[in-house]
């Protein structure tokens, strides 16, 4: 899918931190993100947009800002997923890790079956006459789906390894999900506090629920 909105549930924890609130997103191709923590009431919590490469982090709260830097990384300082844009397009979207390289297939009994691609392996099983992505790995991070309604998958359990233990285990509940709709450029920008302080990524990650400071 090029494209494709979705309010999303967050709970679970990051290291021994626990993680709850609600996330509004946007992606689009090619590597295009908006993440916006919405709080119960007031100012974001934090907005996060990316195009390509580089991605900003604002803190509207703090007044802080985190310029030029890796999406994959921001996210993982704030949620210990390492994971950019395109990879949670193609996560929301549920279609797992997929990676788009030849990929070779095996079917296993009761209505199983897997699919390698690069260093990725998509699990897939039968329901309702087709076929549905169960779950798929990529190196330490794997991803769970569930609780499928009109062929998409309402529930994402994400779970990174780091040194063989959990540095991630997250739950997303999708609703209001829109696909392939023609999203306004000015989505993926982010209004700067004017007095905003930067941040750099080692102090995120510091802050962070895996550097203890949350």
């Amino acid at each position: 899918m090029k494209t494709i909105t979705a309010s999303m549930a967050l709970s679970g924890k990051a290291g021994t931190t626990k993680l709850r609130g609600r996330i509004d997103g946007g992606f689009a191709v090619p590597g295009r993100l908006r993440l916006e923590g919405i709080p119960p009431f007031g100012r974001p919590v934090f907005v996060l947009v990316a195009d390509g490469a580089r991605a900003t982090l604002v803190l509207p709260r703090d007044e802080r800002v985190l310029r030029d830097a890796p999406a994959g990384q921001i996210v993982e300082a704030l949620a210990g997923v390492a994971l950019g844009a395109d990879a949670l397009r193609t996560i929301v979207s549920g279609c797992g890790l997929a990676e788009g390289a030849p990929a070779e297939g095996r079917t296993y009994g009761d209505g199983w079956a897997s699919v390698s691609s690069g260093e990725t392996a998509t699990f897939l099983r039968q329901a309702g006459g087709g076929w549905q992505i169960a779950a798929a790995r990529r190196g330490s991070t794997t991803v769970l789906y569930a609780d499928y309604a009109n062929g998409r998958p309402s529930t994402i359990r994400l779970r990174a390894e780091s040194a063989g233990r959990a540095a991630a285990d997250l739950t997303l509940r999708l609703s209001d999900v829109d696909t392939n709709i023609t999203l306004d450029p000015k989505t993926f920008d982010v209004e700067i506090p004017q007095h905003a302080v930067p941040i750099t990524l080692d102090e995120l990650r510091k802050a962070g629920p895996l550097g203890g400071g949350s």
